[in-house]
């Protein structure tokens, strides 16, 4: 068996709250019910996931750069999708393949969640499938590695 994909799942503001915070928007899923279906699968696909949840943008940044040796990424920047262009320098600086995933459609929402800074840098975008974004962004991701690597 080859090297397993490494795969960061980052997530920013108040979704530590998952479960609690405004649940006809966000569900009642928790962030550890995310990680438990993220994980099922990635036992099944050759995948290693490494999670990490922060409310502070610059963390995000670091944790990033600290971690440009992995082989994709699944974010969701939360708020910060709108407002930082410098999360998005940080994923364009590591060329790392990553897919932006929001709980809700921001698409179908208030008209400044509809502008993302981070999905220009990204290989595609999932939203609106609450828990599920992150499990699709997932499944997506992985593939699009493993075809990258039969491709060379």
């Amino acid at each position: 068996m080859g090297k397993k994909t490494r795969i960061l799942v980052i997530n920013g503001p108040n979704l530590n709250l998952l479960g609690t915070r405004e649940p006809d928007v966000y569900g009642s899923r928790t962030l550890d019910d995310m990680k438990k279906r993220m994980l099922d699968y990635a036992q099944t696909a050759d995948c290693e996931l490494e999670f990490f949840q922060t409310n502070v943008e610059g963390e995000i940044i670091n944790f990033i750069h600290e971690h440009r040796d992995a082989d994709g990424i699944i974010i969701n920047p939360a708020a910060l999708t709108h407002t930082s262009i410098a999360i998005r320098d940080a994923i364009s600086a590591v060329q790392i393949p990553a897919v932006e995933v929001h709980l809700s459609n921001i698409h179908a929402r208030e008209e400044f969640r509809r502008v993302s800074h981070i999905a220009p840098v990204c290989i595609g975008q999932i939203s609106g499938f609450g828990i599920h974004s992150y499990l699709l962004g997932l499944m997506a991701l992985n593939g699009y590695l493993k075809e990258a690597v039969t491709q060379r």
